[in-house]
């Protein structure tokens, strides 16, 4: 269903995380659960994964992660502020036993969504006890499938970074 390359990335971060004894949270809004989808292919994924959030509006940003809506308002879905709170708010929320969180949020396109131009991205990655982390991207107008699959590929690589 998946790309190798996605599917490397996804067993890579489930054997880190289960030889670390640690679990991991999504909050997904541009990718609609396809980071989730991508760890849980993975037969044995259940041992790792708590829950993924898909949160594609921005009452379901609001009322889910507990973002506060003048923050969306303010920033824009598409910020690097959101993202992290995005992250946060989902471990937050997660069961005490989940350690680490991936929230991607972007515009996929075509085409721009106001200021934010397609292909733009955030990607933020939560941990306790640790700093959250955050990186943009710019994919650019490439189509829906390939900002998303990038996407998918990007937030796989920053939950690697957060766990060392």
């Amino acid at each position: 269903m998946f790309a190798d390359e996605i599917m490397e990335r996804a067993r890579s971060v489930l054997d880190r995380c289960r030889a670390a004894k640690l679990r991991v949270v999504t909050a997904e809004s541009l990718t609609g659960g396809l980071i989730a989808g991508a760890l849980t292919e993975v037969a044995g994924a259940s041992d790792v994964v708590d829950r993924a959030y898909v949160v594609y509006s921005y009452e379901a940003k609001a009322h889910t992660l507990a973002i506060p809506y003048e923050l969306i308002a303010a920033c824009g879905a598409v910020s690097e502020d959101v993202a992290r709170r995005m992250a946060e708010g989902a471990l937050a929320r997660a069961h005490p036993s989940a350690h680490l969180s991936v929230a991607v949020t972007g515009v996929a396109g075509p085409g721009p969504s106001g200021p934010t131009p397609a292909g733009r991205v955030h990607v933020a990655s939560a941990r306790r006890g640790a700093e959250t982390l955050h990186q943009r991207f710019d994919f650019g107008d490439v189509g829906r499938g390939a900002v998303r699959r990038a996407t998918v590929i990007a937030a796989l690589d920053l939950l690697l970074q957060q766990l060392g």
